[in-house]
């Protein structure tokens, strides 16, 4: 789910890196543009089609000598400059001239040969010479002077042209590098900047419902981002606050329960033996049990400090203190041990509440026939089997689940193995549930060994 949602950080990379390129294409735009306009980068010249035309148009004949060919190029020039005339003239002196030339340029090419271009023009003493521009270039009858007049305008493709050269060999290697540079170090400026963000989030991972008083760091959070953390610890706030309420409710609901299932217990005993009794007695512990329960369910909240314990002598306590139960339900208990001490590292009081309850769910379960079994040893930790109908292999794992009861078992609260497995979950270890060797139930609760 996370690989398919948009990336925040990756989004303002990008965004910033596109909105860079195109102001840093506008500027391009501008610098060429005012570049071309003031002539200081590169002159485009009105005649420079005109000298191309004239150029490309120029021959020879079969003795060698120059020869003009109306070429296309030519013809449109001729189309646009009605009075275009040129003098043309090779490194031997040939010339040719073409329409109207000025007397003042009649006979200037020759004086001009160690000159590349020249421009020409003057109005003084009230005499008007037209401009006019001289340059040798290429041609098909090879390298010739050109002169003409300088009327006429620049096409768009030869704008274009122009323009492309300065940004191809000066823009764009700049425009390269500056992407390069932005795509590097625009990635780096936006994780400095998350960079609060994550130990944001770092700290929102530690959240736990045992651990209050969590809050996410509000210290150097943007603060486009810091009402959004605020309203998070405001909700930590509450949700530690409603949670204390509920615990000390709980709490105090367990220990009330306790009085009348004390003072109802007291009352059987004064009652003569039989069925009934035996009925309400197990009731009687199944409520009991109950409210034992919820008040190991508020235990597991504090954290409690480790320590070596035997599971041997809290399983044999577990069997002498059930025993009467067990044997009222028709059932023969039995506690087995391989070794006369198996240490752990734990919670006395949870973890023998944890082997009272597996015990417990036995009674209840187990058919009411048979034995019960509390075996201790180091390699397998405490097992408890029963001789009952054993439970579907679909259902062993959601029988731990919270106030979850196996179709036609009503009789427990179904918080009985959850407990169970939150005080292995807490010592480090774990509980299971297998087959018996007679068809019953075996659960297994292990513990790490001390030492």
């Amino acid at each position: 789910m996370i690989a398919s949602q948009p990336s925040l950080r990756w989004r303002l990379v990008s965004r910033l890196s596109f909105l860079q390129a195109i102001f840093l294409s506008l500027l391009a735009v501008l610098i060429v543009a005012a570049l071309w306009a003031t002539g200081s980068f590169i002159s485009i010249q009105p005649e420079d089609e005109t000298i191309d035309a004239i150029s490309q148009s120029i021959g020879r004949d079969e003795n060698g000598a120059l020869a003009l060919t109306e070429t296309p190029a030519l013809l449109a020039r001729r189309e646009n400059l009605p009075g275009l005339w040129f003098v043309v003239r090779d490194r031997s002196g040939a010339v040719i001239q073409d329409g109207s030339v000025p007397p003042a340029y009649a006979t200037i090419g020759a004086a001009l040969d160690g000159i590349g271009q020249a421009r020409f023009g003057s109005n003084l003493g009230g005499s008007i010479v037209p401009a006019a521009r001289l340059q040798w270039v290429s041609s098909p009858a090879g390298e010739i002077q050109v002169l003409t007049g300088v009327d006429g305008s620049v096409s768009t493709v030869r704008i274009l042209g122009a323009m492309s050269i300065v940004f191809f060999s000066a823009l764009l290697p700049l425009l390269i590098v500056t992407a390069i540079a932005t795509m590097i170090a625009a990635p780096i400026v936006v994780r400095r900047a998350f960079s609060s963000l994550d130990s944001a989030v770092a700290r929102a991972g530690q959240i736990d419902i045992n651990r209050q008083g969590t809050r996410l760091p509000v210290d150097d959070v943007p603060r486009e981002i810091l009402p959004l953390v605020e309203a998070v610890n405001d909700a930590l706030s509450r949700l530690d606050e409603g949670y204390e309420r509920q615990k000390r409710l709980f709490s105090h609901l367990a220990h009330e329960w306790r009085t009348p299932v004390a003072i109802l217990q007291t009352r059987l005993d004064g009652l003569p033996a039989g069925p009934l009794k035996e009925r309400l007695f197990e009731d009687t512990v199944r409520l009991a049990t109950l409210a034992e329960q919820f008040l190991d369910l508020q235990r597991l909240n504090h954290r409690f400090e480790p320590a070596s314990v035997d599971l041997v002598e809290i399983a044999e306590h577990v069997v002498s203190e059930l025993a009467p139960l067990a044997i009222a339900a028709n059932y023969e208990p039995c506690f087995i041990k391989d070794e006369e001490i198996v240490q752990v590292l734990g919670d006395r009081m949870a973890i023998e509440r944890a082997v009272a309850n597996v015990v417990q769910n036995a009674i209840q379960h187990g058919g009411r026939r048979g034995r019960i079994i509390v075996h201790v040893g180091r390699a397998t930790g405490i097992t408890v089997t029963d001789e009952g109908n054993g439970i579907p292999p679909e259902e062993r794992d959601r029988i731990f689940e919270p106030f979850h009861r196996l179709p036609g078992r009503g009789k427990g609260f179904g918080l009985g193995l959850n407990l169970v497995q939150e005080i292995a979950r807490l010592h480090g270890g774990q509980v299971c549930v297998v087959d018996g060797p007679t068809g019953g139930a075996t659960f297994r609760l292990s513990f790490p060994m001390a030492g």
